[in-house]
């Protein structure tokens, strides 16, 4: 029996490695933490925020894309009252890079979205025409106040500015293949259809002039869970703030990390098994260095939040004929439903019943007027 003992500790300890660790959208309680004193938990706080405004939409770890409700240039209200038009643009707007956009048509306008609550057809347009997805990672990070950050317009930028200048940085960029992704991180693909790209192949642009203006995409990882998955936020994924779920191996590191290949079968009603978000040119995750270093890097000024008007409050309704069970109030005493309405049942906006016009007459009448005569002496004409 005591021989026996250790191997069934063995084997109890095996079978408990062997049961995936629970994991569970880390975004709800998250979204309560933006004020935390650690980097890491304020970055994944306001990414979270954002996401749940989003109505929490999801790309599952099959890479198939959930719940998307409302899309960026809609004027469908987020969860927080804004609608989704204007919260882009207060994404530029706060995080400092609309002026970088302007030559950009409809920029502009944009600078004033959140000051109107009629929708402006051209700032919709440049949101629908721009790439925002590093303008929403800029503003995270000007929100969270994370120290050497240096916003861009272009995700490129700050992946450049981790290669070369590490030590101004507040990021260190690994092979994502190697590293172990924790709140805080950034991991970034290539968008660039015509080639295969990597770490090696990213490192050798980055290392030359030719990796000016490259295409690229960061989500921000905001929770990880050992032997089941990591989850990241990103911007402007299926034209919103879209979480993104991937496969974590027990040791923490990315699983079969989903790269794309020049073999993949072609996303078609034929071939379901090519369509999958996940699968990209995953070329970098850029790590955010520890707290004792961040705190030595310049701190940025974090400027008040951009403040939307709320929405104009819908006039009070009543019916005069109403219909039992509709939920509509009746009127008041001494008012009326518009006469325009084809339906008295339906809602309707109270009205005041309209003022009699005072009567008129003429002391010193002029010939042809037809304005009556005062019917008698000592009678004053009335205000018109």
């Amino acid at each position: 029996m005591t021989r026996l003992l250790p191997l069934l500790l063995l084997l109890v300890s095996g079978l408990v490695a062997a049961v995936p660790a629970k994991a569970a959208d880390p975004c709800p309680r998250l979204r309560h933490q933006k004020g935390d004193p650690e980097v890491a938990t304020r970055i994944a706080a306001w990414a979270c925020e954002a996401s749940q405004n989003w109505y929490a939409p999801f790309i599952d770890l099959d890479g198939k894309v959930n719940g998307v409700r409302t899309y960026e240039a809609e004027a469908t209200p987020l969860a927080n009252s804004v609608q989704a038009w204007q919260q882009v643009a207060i994404y530029w707007n706060d995080s400092n890079l609309l002026s970088s956009a302007y030559g950009r048509a409809g920029a502009s306008s944009c600078a004033y979205a959140n000051a109107s609550r009629t929708p402006s057809a051209s700032c919709r347009a440049f949101v629908i025409d721009t790439p925002w997805s590093a303008a929403f990672v800029s503003w995270v990070m000007l929100r969270a106040g994370v120290p050497g950050f240096k916003g861009s317009s272009s995700h490129v930028n700050y992946v450049r500015d981790a290669y070369r200048s590490p030590a101004d940085s507040a990021y260190r960029i690994h092979d994502p293949q190697a590293a172990r992704p924790e709140p805080g991180d950034l991991l970034c693909y290539v968008r660039v259809p015509s080639r295969i790209f990597g770490y090696a192949a990213l490192a050798g642009l980055l290392s030359s002039p030719d990796g000016e203006g490259l295409g690229m995409h960061c989500d921000i990882v905001v929770g990880t869970v050992p032997g089941n998955r990591a989850y990241l936020v990103g911007g402007n994924v299926a034209q919103a703030v879209t979480l993104r779920m991937l496969r974590l191996a027990p040791n923490g590191y990315f699983a079969s990390l989903p790269m794309r290949s020049a073999s993949d079968a072609p996303c078609t009603p034929d071939s379901p098994e090519g369509c999958n978000s996940n699968r990209q040119d995953w070329s970098a995750l850029l790590k955010l260095r520890p707290e004792a270093e961040l705190a030595r890097l310049p701190q940025p000024y974090v400027p008040p939040a951009s403040q939307v008007l709320p929405p104009t409050p819908a006039p009070a309704q009543c019916c005069v004929n109403c219909v039992v069970g509709s939920g509509i109030p009746r009127c008041p005493a001494g008012t009326v439903p518009p006469r325009s309405s084809p339906d008295p049942g339906k809602r309707l906006p109270l009205q005041a019943p309209p003022a009699a016009a005072p009567p008129q007459c003429c002391v010193n009448c002029v010939v042809g007027s037809e304005v009556p005569r005062c019917p008698a002496p000592g009678t004053t004409p009335s205000s018109p």
